[in-house]
């Protein structure tokens, strides 16, 4: 007797949305969310997606207002990395780089290389943007101790107030973020903070740009004191993220390029949010022509295909890592997945994208377009700033844009805005009280248009609930 299953039986036997939804409370852990609460509003459950939207279960269309989490770069099931990934998996899905090698990863390291700033040389694979930070630290460690063992230890690492590096320990522990922090204290190790070039809030009280980069000066006075002892300084180039799309004046970073190479201080980039794209340039770096010692990408690297890192390190880094087998300066350092076959195959693709869609050119003039699209949002009594780097957004929600007085967390305006934007077809995921918006880099003029209309709809309403 045939008691294969048929494929009309089958599909008679896949869950309903309703089963769906059941299960996910029951059983998922989400990130990042208060899960006591979530079983109180049904959770939206994506089944499928195109270009910019996603599509629910239901059939309603949704535009990804944040590239699934800032990942997305050409858009949802783009042919050209669908074809790529259906390529490689003909030949080898996986096969590990520890002992062997694979052409995509071979091939997506000198492209890498070929598109970076200046100096950097090697490629070192990871799976998320937490890990290759873990790894340029414990590079930047080791290379310290290996490139001049008689001139002491050199384990200190310098952040920015607010940053937000990742959220293993190691990341976390250079990252500034106090919420995410604070329970995981006795795990961390100490680091240096500077204050951030906030300048909505200027922590010094200074206007730019007669201030004259003021914000730089307490990064010299820490590294002229504590040099001999700092191994890098970890920045996010151009805008600080999750610390709310909050971007940086101008010649800033080139500033904090020149302080570390005059103090003898590895500069890492964190261009796991900036990279591929997000800014306008290929990297943040370019803006200011800034060629860190280490580079840390993930997020867009592979398109918002599938889970893949890197950290880019300069010549005299790798260098110090070579030697004898029996002198032990490998790095002992590596995931089950590195390199990944079809994560860097995907990779390849998106990068080929850019080149022959020419996304770059259409992101800068895009950019533009959003600005003006958003400029009559400062006339609302709530929105204390705009903050635009590229196609990544930061609108700022006060009480009052004159006091600049901020609003009570507790009143959950960003977490209303968010709702009443979905409830209009318009999916984006605020910090506390910023909004975000970080469109896929392919969505057009009229998309950006309607997104704009959906947010500013959504604020009015949620502003005069709040009045």
């Amino acid at each position: 007797m045939n008691h294969s299953v048929t494929p009309k039986k089958q599909a008679s036997r896949l869950p309903t949305p309703a089963q769906l939804k059941k299960w996910d409370c029951r059983y998922v852990w989400h990130p990042f969310t208060q899960m006591q609460e979530w079983p109180t509003e049904p959770p939206l459950i994506i089944d499928r997606a195109k270009g910019v939207y996603l599509f629910d279960q239901q059939g309603r269309k949704y535009l990804d207002g944040i590239s699934s989490m800032w990942v997305n770069i050409h858009g949802h099931r783009h042919p050209v990395i669908d074809r790529a990934i259906r390529r490689q998996l003909r030949r080898v899905a996986h096969s590990t780089l520890l002992g062997l090698a694979n052409p995509p990863s071979i091939l997506l390291a000198k492209e890498l290389i070929r598109l970076a700033p200046p100096g950097l040389t090697k490629v070192f694979f990871s799976d998320n943007g937490s890990t290759a930070v873990e790894i340029a630290l414990k590079m930047a460690v080791q290379y310290w101790q290996q490139h001049n063992p008689a001139a002491g230890t050199k384990h200190t690492f310098v952040r920015l107030e607010a940053a937000y590096h990742g959220d293993t320990v190691g990341s976390m522990s250079v990252s500034g973020v106090e919420l995410f922090q604070q329970r995981f204290r006795p795990l961390l190790f100490p680091c240096l903070s500077v204050p951030a070039p906030y300048c909505y809030r200027c922590p010094i009280g200074l206007t730019y740009p007669r201030c004259d980069l003021a914000c730089v000066s307490p990064l010299e006075q820490v590294l002229a004191k504590r040099h001999s002892d700092i191994a890098g300084v970890i920045i996010e180039p151009m805008v600080q993220a999750v610390a709310g799309m909050i971007t940086q004046p101008p010649g800033y970073l080139r500033r904090i390029r020149e302080v570390c190479t005059h103090y003898n201080v590895l500069l890492i980039a964190d261009e796991v949010a900036t990279g591929f794209g997000r800014t306008g340039k290929m990297f943040a770096c370019d803006h200011e022509r800034v060629s860190p010692d280490l580079m840390v990408l993930a997020k867009g690297l592979t398109g918002g295909y599938l889970p893949l890192a890197a950290t880019l390190a300069t010549e005299r880094i790798y260098e110090a890592f070579l030697g004898k087998y029996e002198e032990f300066k490998t790095f002992f350092h590596g995931h089950s997945y590195t390199g990944n076959a079809l994560a860097c195959a995907a990779a390849l693709a998106n990068l080929e994208l850019f080149r022959v869609e020419r996304t770059l050119t259409r992101v800068q003039m895009h950019a533009k377009r959003l600005a003006r699209l958003l400029d009559p949002l400062r006339q609302y009594p709530c929105v204390g700033e705009i903050r635009q780097c590229g196609l990544m957004v930061g609108i700022e929600l006060v009480q009052d844009h004159v006091t600049r007085t901020p609003l009570p967390l507790t009143a959950r305006v960003g977490q209303r805005v968010a709702r009443a934007a979905r409830a209009r077809g318009l999916i984006i995921r605020p910090i506390g009280n910023v909004v975000l918006l970080v469109p896929p880099l392919i969505t057009t003029s009229g998309q950006l248009q309607q997104m704009v209309s959906i947010l500013s709809e959504s604020i009015q309403i949620v502003s005069s609930q709040i009045q």
